[in-house]
């Protein structure tokens, strides 16, 4: 047990493995590159693109220029980065001085990365995300053009980005691998040393036609299911683990409550164990009597009012409960005989396993293993990235 009131553990070596499984599936010459957004999809950023370049990934992906910074003073400074998302002026400047490649869409873009001193574009098309990126191909095609011409400008990708990848039924993703592939043919044509890429995890998992060049692959690289249901139909391993423990146990008679507007009241005797976690922690509030916690290798639910730091769990009548003070708790994770996953949680909520680990906020310590074995400080420890000047 951790001697911290909640703790998420991250296996790094499933990090490696997933990374392996990826690759092992995807074309020959096929490139992985790994995302590590949102500290890595709230796994922590460093530590999990060291591991997904032990597992085989040779570039990595994010949406800001202060991501980019963060893993460069990380120590993360040779590998290929992609910045994938619209950036200001000063992130501009913050993403090239990281020396990582930015996506464009405009002649505007264009001009403005040279004028920022140069730097390497990946060129969007919109085939229907509708989002960043522009609709128009011959406007895409100007654009590569320009970035091909550009004394400053390096073109060095075209991409695209699937809307419905991650829903088999829907007939729009064939749509906009139609569109892109059409495209991006010309492109290669003209541009061979262009490296073309569209695929998320669910496109890869699902479509080797989407393959191209390169993939990006982010929530399966952490063992999650990128259709949301069962990360090991697909041989992935979670590796995060979101553990507390039980902090007090109290009797609970008929009539008794627990947690902020009395929202369960109990209807037999029972024991309540507390857990000192809470949305403050990114234990979210639509999880109040809508959950399962394990606790002594059995499911347990949540009930009442989960609060800012704290919340119960019905351990049970018996008089053996009161032992279970200080036991492991585990909100997400396997104990015993039993696993809960981020897709179980997010089925509570009614949205998807990427909100789960996400949400978990900085105040949640992030412990680093190889399949148990805790990681030296040096493998984990990154400065925080220096505020803009």
């Amino acid at each position: 047990m951790s001697d911290r009131r909640v703790i998420a553990r991250v296996n790094v070596s499933a990090i490696e493995r997933n990374c392996a499984r990826l690759k092992a599936r995807l074309r020959e010459g096929c490139e992985l590159c790994v995302v590590v957004k949102a500290d890595g999809y709230g796994h922590g950023a460093p530590a999990s693109a060291r591991a997904a370049l032990e597992g085989g990934a040779s570039r990595l992906a994010v949406a800001g220029s202060r991501e980019a910074l963060e893993l460069r003073q990380a120590g993360i400074e040779d590998t290929p980065l992609l910045v994938m998302g619209a950036l200001s002026e000063c992130e501009l400047r913050e993403a090239l001085d990281a020396q990582a490649d930015v996506v464009v869409w405009t002649e505007q873009h264009v001009r403005a990365v040279g004028e920022a001193g140069g730097g390497r574009v990946h060129v969007k098309l919109d085939t229907g995300m509708g989002r960043l990126g522009t609709r128009d191909p011959l406007q895409a095609s100007r654009v590569i053009e320009l970035a091909a011409s550009e004394p400053r400008v390096e073109l060095a990708g075209a991409m695209t980005h699937f809307a419905t990848a991650d829903d088999g039924a829907d007939g729009f993703f064939e749509h906009q691998l139609r569109l892109f592939t059409d495209w991006t043919a010309q492109i290669k044509a003209a541009h061979p040393d262009v490296v073309v890429h569209a695929a998320n995890s669910a496109a890869a998992l699902r479509e080797p036609r989407a393959h191209f060049d390169m993939v990006r692959c982010g929530i399966a690289v952490y063992g999650m299911d990128p259709f949301w249901e069962d990360p090991f139909a697909w041989d992935l391993e979670p590796a995060l683990e979101l553990i507390s423990y039980i902090a007090e146990v109290k009797s609970c008679a008929p009539g008794e409550s627990a947690g902020y507007g009395r929202s369960f009241v109990a209807e037999r005797s029972t024991h309540l164990g507390v857990l000192p976690v809470g949305y403050g922690d990114g234990w979210r509030r639509g999880l109040s009597n809508n959950a399962e916690v394990l606790v002594d290798g059995a499911r347990h639910p949540l009930v009442g009012t989960v609060s800012m730091d704290n919340m119960t769990v019905d351990l049970g009548p018996s008089t053996d409960s009161a032992r279970l003070r200080g036991s492991q708790a585990v909100l997400v994770g396997r104990q015993g005989h039993e696993r809960i996953t981020a897709e179980d949680v997010a089925k509570r909520l009614e949205t998807i396993n990427y909100e789960i680990t996400c949400g978990l906020t900085r105040r949640v310590p992030r412990v680093y293993h190889r399949d148990g074995e805790p990681l030296e400080a040096q493998e984990v420890d990154a400065p925080p990235a220096a505020e803009p000047a």
